[in-house]
């Protein structure tokens, strides 16, 4: 008896289906099980008292510090930069969209050695500096210049695409009706693009927050000066390994906290992250 057109069609699709929930579910596997883990090689009791642990406390804190800071300068600097960069035609505006770029694809190791060869004490600017007594490499200033590095382009990114995709008509009709372009860009343009902005802000912070590479070559691994939760870690799993612990379930729960506001966000004002 043989099998039917609908049949063998049902069986395909069937058979399609289960494929593509094998695929979805390796994956999501893949991805999920070193987080989790994490989770398992500790205990409640073994995570909340290394929380009190000098060296976490201060990295944690060391970390929120220089996130922030790194945060408030890529805002305060990257907004106007951003919106300057997309409304304006310049010589050399693909080269600057490069180099806006070009730390996403750049090891950070090797921003870290950049900034140590420019800004360390025989570096190109650093010996200049150092003749004034101002030194960069190996503080915690190195640690902020090196997350700025590496994490601004989310934001630059972000807020640059915004720029673009607002309608020029609403800044218009603001200077039309008197507004200075001070006034039209911090009660237009700033709200109007606000929360695509906090996004990018977000992203940002998660990106600075996690910062190894640039900040260990450039900044060096000095507790309470340069050492954040990145760095303790390294330094856990040689010596206080559940101390690295915390701290990797730390960045952990942060990170994914990151993630979900990012998506809540972009799910209020429709579009896709």
């Amino acid at each position: 008896m043989g099998i039917s057109l609908a049949a063998l069609k049902k069986y395909r699709h069937a058979g399609t289906y289960a494929a593509a929930a094998a695929l979805i579910l390796a994956v999501t596997l893949y991805l999920a099980l070193p987080v989790i883990a994490l989770f398992f090689r500790t205990t409640p009791d073994l995570f909340f008292s290394s929380l009190g642990d000098p060296g976490v406390v201060a990295a944690l804190w060391l970390s929120l510090f220089t996130t922030g800071v790194s945060l408030a300068i890529v805002i305060l600097v990257g907004t106007p930069f951003a919106y300057f960069h997309s409304r304006t035609s310049y010589p050399g505006k693909m080269l600057v969209d490069t180099l806006i770029d070009l730390p996403l694809v750049m090891p950070p190791a090797v921003a870290g050695v950049a900034l140590l060869v420019l800004y360390g004490r025989t570096g190109l600017v650093g010996r200049y500096l150092n003749l004034f007594g101002i030194t960069l490499a190996f503080t915690t200033t190195a640690v902020i210049m090196a997350q700025i590095f590496v994490a601004s382009p989310f934001y630059l990114r972000q807020a640059k695409s915004l720029f673009e995709q607002l309608d020029p008509a609403y800044e218009q009709t603001a200077r039309t009706l008197g507004a200075s372009p001070l006034r039209t860009f911090l009660v237009v343009t700033i709200p109007l693009t606000g929360s695509g902005l906090i996004a990018g802000a977000v992203m940002t912070f998660g990106r600075a927050l996690g910062e190894f590479g640039a900040t260990i070559m450039f900044a060096g691994n000095l507790p309470g000066v340069t050492q954040t939760m990145p760095l303790a870690v390294y330094e856990g799993m040689e010596g206080n390994f559940n101390a690295g612990i915390t701290l990797s379930i730390l960045l952990v729960l942060i990170s994914f906290g990151i993630m979900i506001l990012v998506r809540l966000v972009a799910r209020k004002e429709g579009y896709r992250v």
